[in-house]
């Protein structure tokens, strides 16, 4: 029988690997804001991390949003438990992760959160919570995420494989097991975003300059700011952002406060974040408190795709004259980060490579508009919608295809690599695994007892 590659890849790819994904690759907090779970109960300890039912269901209903239907629940199960076992070794290893690192992740997890839903009033009526609450849980997460890859890396870290054993593997596969590899592209895109339309720019300074003449009249700021600002953070304590440091905001805004009066109020001013009506309200030495009301264009209904289509038309154009490659021209030009420094080029997020299976797991969009392409040409500005919601513009590139075919070692040499990788990680985990379960105490209620592994590795209260 023959099966598909990305089949062969879930079979062999390794479930101690997998707890890097959890803490939200996507997969499941952030996916299932929404989705109702099971009332809570702990369903299995290791040393004093427990384990509730809900995290599993979120798990689940993560993936199932992702389209990966055969997905077992004491596989997810047996992640967690993995990851609790890090995160319990790396206790009594003291193997700890430094708090710069976690800010890090936790403000640019933060921002793309942020920008995906839209805007912090979305995010925070989208998961029920303030964006003091998440972030607190956020950052939790991300310090254990951080711990489980430190420890990860400390166990399998140097393993590496040679060309001997990627052939030794492929050749253990039956002939008729032979992974099938669909048709596969690479391509590239560059993404320009459109620009708020003056009438919209207008549109929110008049309502800035109208919030400032009711304070001016009597009103509160305050209440203003509570009632009508977009930061919905700040907009809870009346716009108030407390003390900052210089070069702690952005220019436009840092520059309009500093050159304020006490107490005084400024015109809107215009920074990446929108419109902003600014109070300063205290100084002391280098550093000056602001309250501010903050309104955002509305990116659909106020966007201007022109000057975006025109840019790129003319990038097309040099680079179809030799005069840019279209790498260069994605690193230097696309509005599209996770891309551009790739030269433009998408990635499939399950097997690491650039190379997208040409099926229906593709973007339907994508999907059609290289039926009308051929391998090599880039295509006119074509209207583009991104993960946050913003109007843009983007060019193609078809840069390569692979016809379908039975996995081979001259061509899949790489997918085939790193299955071969990941098995042998695994084997240094499983190893690992085996020895460090004598250093924790582990316990699984019955309802899961029946998981294979767990009940060799743990206790299950009977």
């Amino acid at each position: 029988m023959i099966m598909s590659f990305n089949s062969l890849f879930r079979i062999f790819q390794s479930k101690f690997l997998i707890p890097a994904l959890i803490f939200f690759a996507g997969s499941a907090a952030e996916l299932s804001a929404q989705a109702s779970v099971s009332i809570d109960k702990i369903v299995a300890r290791v040393d004093n991390y427990y384990i509730l039912n809900s995290e599993i269901e979120e798990m689940y209903q993560g993936y199932l949003q992702q389209n990966q239907n055969n997905v077992d629940k004491c596989d997810l199960l047996e992640s967690l438990i993995i990851n609790k076992m890090l995160l319990a070794k790396a206790e009594i290893d003291s193997v700890e992760v430094e708090e710069k690192d976690i800010d890090s992740q936790l403000n640019g997890r933060m921002n793309m959160m942020i920008q995906r839903f839209g805007s912090e009033q979305n995010l925070v009526e989208a998961y029920g919570k303030s964006i003091d609450a998440l972030k607190s849980e956020l950052r939790q997460q991300l310090k254990e995420q951080l711990t489980v890859e430190t420890m990860q890396q400390k166990i399998a870290g140097d393993v590496k494989i040679t060309p001997r054993e990627v052939r030794k593997f492929f050749n253990g596969i039956p002939k008729d097991s032979l992974p099938f590899i669909p048709a596969e592209v690479e391509v590239g895109h560059i993404v320009r975003q459109g620009t708020v339309t003056q009438e919209q720019k207008q549109k929110l300074r008049n309502q800035l300059l109208e919030y400032k003449k009711r304070v001016e009249q009597g009103e509160d700021f305050a209440i203003l700011a509570q009632i009508h600002s977009d930061d919905v953070l700040s907009a809870k304590a009346g716009g108030d952002l407390g003390f900052a440091g210089r070069g702690a905001m952005v220019p436009e805004f840092e520059g309009a406060a500093l050159a304020l009066k006490v107490n005084e109020i400024s015109e809107p001013v215009e920074s990446k974040f929108g419109f902003h009506l600014i109070q300063l309200l205290q100084t002391r030495g280098a550093e000056y408190r602001a309250r501010h009301i903050l309104l955002r264009p509305d990116y659909n209904e106020g966007t201007d795709i022109t000057d975006a289509s025109r840019f790129l038309d003319s990038l097309r154009i040099l680079i179809e004259a030799d005069s840019l490659s279209f790498a260069k021209a994605a690193k230097e030009h696309s509005q599209d980060e996770m891309t551009a420094e790739m030269g433009g080029l998408l990635q499939d997020m399950q097997t690491q490579t650039s190379y997208l299976a040409l099926d229906a797991t593709m973007d339907p969009v994508l999907y059609f508009a290289l039926d009308s392409m051929q391998v090599g040409q880039i295509s006119r500005p074509l209207v583009y919608r991104t993960d946050e919601g913003q109007s843009a513009m983007r060019i193609i590139w078809y840069k390569s295809k692979k016809e379908p075919h039975v996995a081979n070692l001259k061509d899949d040499y790489e997918k085939i690599s790193n299955i071969v990788l990941s098995n042998k990680k695994n084997t240094a985990l499983e190893k690992w695994f085996s020895k460090a379960q004598g250093d924790v105490f582990i316990r699984v209620e019955p309802e899961f007892g029946n998981c294979r592994i767990l009940s060799e590795l743990a206790s299950v209260e009977q």
